[in-house]
């Protein structure tokens, strides 16, 4: 039973039509795509669909990313699937899966550990010497690693945060207005009630286009850390 409108974020309120296995399943369909010109003709729809997959490729050439074997291909992979979670998330009756940092701190982490670890383990010296540029001022010697350090320390959980942050904040927004548009209907004031449901298909909208840039975002952050890597 849900108590509050930060209940719809508590996964033990699943009902029996959470849809558990709908969202995880919707979610890979759009996998198939990535490589899909190797067996499926060219076309219009193909076009369109592999236009998520070109988008974050036209970045992956302008970073490093390109240079480490199939990161590209991973970061398209990733910016369709957290496209398909927000979408999803939208449905009613459909649990919020990148509205919980712990989905979301499991896509950044392992993404930004790898990068850490691949730099480090390829070329360790080129990876420090990075912390403290050529040129420092003497002064600014004893803070600057510390502090570089901490820059590239908490990029995991502002990638979590900055997602996380975004979509449950717009869905608590329209559960708030549709809330409201409830209780004017009941109420028979039908002006106010037309104004409000006008508001919430421009907010549902609205949501829409910022489920599609926090997944874009997120993935152009993964690619643009891949230009430190020595």
């Amino acid at each position: 039973m849900m108590v509050d409108i930060f209940s719809s974020f508590d996964d033990h309120n699943s009902t029996l039509f959470s849809a558990h296995l709908m969202t995880w399943s919707l979610s890979l369909w759009s996998l198939f795509f990535i490589n899909s010109s190797y067996w499926i003709n060219p076309s219009n729809l193909t076009n369109m669909m592999n236009m998520p997959k070109q988008a974050i490729n036209i970045q992956a050439t302008r970073s490093y990313s390109m240079n480490l074997g199939g990161f590209s291909l991973l970061a398209s992979s990733l910016f369709i699937t957290i496209i398909n979670f927000n979408m999803l998330g939208l449905m009613p009756y459909v649990f919020s899966t990148t509205s919980h940092l712990a989905m979301t701190f499991t896509l950044a982490l392992p993404l930004w550990l790898s990068l850490i670890m691949s730099s480090y383990s390829n070329n360790p010296y080129s990876s420090l010497a990075f912390m403290l540029p050529l040129g420092t001022p003497s002064f600014l010697i004893p803070f600057l690693p510390i502090i570089e350090t901490l820059s590239i320390m908490v990029r995991p959980i502002t990638l979590s945060i900055r997602l996380a942050a975004n979509i449950s904040a717009g869905h608590i927004i329209l559960t708030l207005v549709g809330d409201y548009l409830t209780i004017s209907m009941l109420s028979s004031n039908y002006l106010v009630s037309g104004m409000v449901f006008m508001m919430d298909n421009a907010n549902f909208i609205f949501e829409i286009g910022i489920g599609i840039i926090q997944g874009y975002i997120f993935s152009l952050l993964i690619t643009l850390y891949t230009d430190d890597h020595q």
